[in-house]
């Protein structure tokens, strides 16, 4: 049973239980102030399972593409072992205050053992041993059990493993979270496999949530129905919810019997790939954990760079940077003879082939990758050999040598600490955090007086350049795709100066279709309106703004067109004309590049 069809068999399920199937919200999250990517499918349903009616009804399904690579959710130290990834897709199912327990659980185990053919014999749940005054979970205890699940397969765990929250623990919640007691379900690969005598946890007992590996998480039901109050303590929501997530690549993993998730099809032809170019079998391996670290961090690349994310030294652009630099450096290890260019670019034309049709297009995401991927490893390589050379020539490294290696040759500071870790030593974080201020002040005096790029004054022409920003701005985003945002911009009587994502040099045809757009937009004479609003209410409405810690709360937006049915709508605090007719031609004379990355467009009214 192939990957595809686990997650058909899934969503039909559940419609056929009367859920409507939604779709995944945006992987790269820009104005969400609390995570910079989606990490689960329940992450844009908080409002719903408070009490807000959601448009299309009280039972859901949904396949969401979760990224977990910073923050609490970071597994990236994590990836190596059978089953950990930074990218993965989750299977997921909600009741908004409609079924419960009583549904969910023997749904669950029906998709399992009829859709799935699992053996309910290699299958193990838990659930929630009660906390405080949160009781113990004995109705899911009693279902389990009434569903065939002997009574020695059904373990209770305390609030550190059967209990779920975005914040973690009942006593790490907020006030306002929302959580509840779980109830996960577990696929064991058996005893005659010796995985857990093979592992570092051979001398403890062998249990579900033991991370020897024989035990595989395929599910977990949160019975979401507690909030947290003021005074600390948590109170049943008005309606009981189940917010269920199952990741897909461990539902493969489990239906092939293998408890490598790394050899399902969403994974093996990426290390088939690794293996070729490194000149050795997979299974022979004696550094498997660096081969899983090279496919799922180049398949998460693939993703975020597909998304829109270049790498850069913030946010979302540093989690791809050091995400691709420590494959780069994983690699090295394997095969220092190997150049990573084009494996690279062969794993990010694999990973677009794999999900052709569900979440990217292979004609025409493999290449923009590519090149995305090229910039960064050919940067990164020249100071590569002389990084290692550093750190392997010393048996412990300094805060100051530490920020030398970060600043000097691109070290991410993460990965010197793992390779340190390694032999054993601990980089001091608060002097490297002293070393760095320090380097902030030196590059603060010596910019003092330079002159700082944006909108520059009101003359009208320059008025008339700023819409015309956003014109060209809308137009790179139709003609070369949703990954383009605005990188920077200036303006000043003569001509408009735009900085913006995108891997590759614009061919004529692009620049003249990008050209033709714009005036077309002058030509139709659009009304240009703003609007007063809160900034999160902008937002909500589908206002760019890739700068949006730039604005107040209440701030302006600029629509250009209708506003029911906007061309244009930004978050912008300059000067507009009142409709586009009276800006004149646009030409683009010329074009650049800036970073890696980065494009820079010159263009003038004529």
């Amino acid at each position: 049973m192939t990957s595809n069809e686990v997650r058909k068999k899934y969503i039909d399920f559940f419609v056929k239980r009367g859920h409507v199937e939604i779709p995944p919200a945006p992987l790269v999250l820009e104005n969400d102030p609390t995570t910079l990517f989606t990490s689960s499918g329940m992450q844009p349903l908080v409002p719903y399972l408070m009490g807000e009616p959601h448009p299309k009804g009280k039972r859901l399904v949904n396949s969401q593409p979760s990224v977990r690579a910073h923050g609490k959710n970071d597994d990236m130290l994590e990836v190596g072992d059978n089953r950990h990834l930074t990218v993965f897709e989750m299977l997921g199912n909600w009741s908004l205050g409609d079924y419960f327990k009583e549904e969910q659980l023997p749904w669950f185990l029906e998709y399992l053992t009829k859709q799935l053919g699992l053996s309910r014999a290699s299958l193990w749940v838990s659930i929630f041993e009660g906390y405080k005054n949160i009781p113990k979970d004995i109705v899911s205890f009693e279902i389990w059990k009434k569903l065939g699940i002997a009574e020695n397969r059904i373990l209770y765990y305390d609030v550190k493993k059967n209990w779920w929250s975005r914040s973690g623990t009942p006593d790490e919640m907020p006030t306002n979270e929302i959580g509840g007691p779980t109830s996960e379900v577990f696929f064991d690969f058996g005893e005659n496999l010796g995985i857990h005598e093979k592992s570092p946890f051979k001398v403890d007992k062998c249990h579900p949530n033991c991370d020897c590996g024989r035990f595989l998480e395929i599910g977990n039901s949160v019975f979401m129905q507690y909030i947290k109050t003021k005074d600390g303590s948590l109170k049943e929501l008005p309606q009981k919810n189940v917010d269920f997530g199952g990741g897909l690549e461990r539902q493969a993993a489990a239906v092939n019997n293998d408890p490598d998730t790394f050899k399902t099809d969403l994974f093996f032809s990426l290390i088939s790939i690794i293996a070729k170019n490194v000149g050795e079998d997979y299974d022979k391996s004696g550094n498997k954990n660096a081969y899983r670290i090279i496919a799922d961090h180049l398949k998460a690349s693939t993703f975020l760079a597909v998304n829109g994310v270049v790498p850069s030294n913030k946010e979302h652009g540093y989690i791809l940077r050091r995400l691709l630099r420590r494959a780069i450096v994983k690699t090295h290890l394997l095969n220092s003879e190997i150049d990573p260019v084009p494996m690279f670019w062969q794993l990010a034309q694999e990973t677009t082939e794999i999900y052709d049709d569900v979440y990217m297009d292979s004609k025409k995401d493999g290449k923009i990758v590519g090149e995305i991927f090229k910039d960064e490893v050919e940067k990164f390589n020249r100071s590569l050999d002389r990084g290692l050379k550093i750190i392997n020539t010393k048996e412990k490294i300094g805060a100051k040598e530490a920020f030398d290696l970060y600043q000097s040759q691109g070290f991410p500071l993460e990965l010197i600490e793992e390779l340190m870790a390694e032999k054993g030593q601990k980089i001091d974080k608060e002097e490297f955090k002293k070393e760095f201020e320090k380097h902030q002040e030196k590059s603060r005096t010596a910019g003092r007086g330079m002159f700082k790029g944006g909108l520059g004054g009101h003359s009208e022409t320059e008025i008339k350049y700023h819409t015309a920003t956003h014109l060209l701005h809308q137009a790179l985003r139709d003609v070369l795709g949703d990954h383009v945002h605005q990188a920077g911009s200036n303006i000043n009587s003569d001509r408009l100066r735009f900085d913006f994502t995108h891997p590759t040099k614009l061919t004529e045809e692009e620049i003249k279709k990008v050209e033709n757009e714009i005036n077309s937009k002058v030509d139709e004479d659009l009304k240009v309106i703003r609007e007063e609003m809160p900034k999160e209410e902008a937002l909500k409405k589908g206002a760019l703004a890739f700068f949006p810690e730039r604005y107040p709360d209440m701030t302006s937006v600029y629509t250009i067109g209708e506003v029911d049915k906007p061309y244009s709508m930004e978050l912008c605090g300059g000067s507009h004309v009142t409709s586009t007719g009276v800006i004149g031609r646009v030409r683009i004379k010329k074009q650049e590049s800036v970073s890696s990355g980065v494009r820079r467009i010159y263009a003038l009214l004529e």
